[in-house]
């Protein structure tokens, strides 16, 4: 299992997964807004969502944990 992590402090915007949901390499997971601006977070493996950490509305830091994914293997 991997996590998809916050590459900065942010609010979290908009969840874009939901858990059991296959994803793709390079797919966008998670929008974060910080600053008035909005940047995607998007997962660096193929796989299934297990679980979704992140709340919408929610303050993350950099490095915390947004969706975990079980990767194909």
């Amino acid at each position: 299992m991997q996590a998809v992590q916050a590459s900065l402090a942010g609010t979290v915007f908009k969840v874009l997964v939901t858990p059991g949901q296959q994803i793709t390499a390079g797919q966008e997971v998670v929008r974060l807004e910080s600053m008035k601006m909005e940047i995607p977070i998007e997962s660096d493996v193929a796989g299934r969502v297990i679980e979704v950490v992140a709340l919408e509305g929610a303050f993350v830091n950099e490095g915390d944990p947004l969706v975990m994914v079980e990767t194909d293997a």
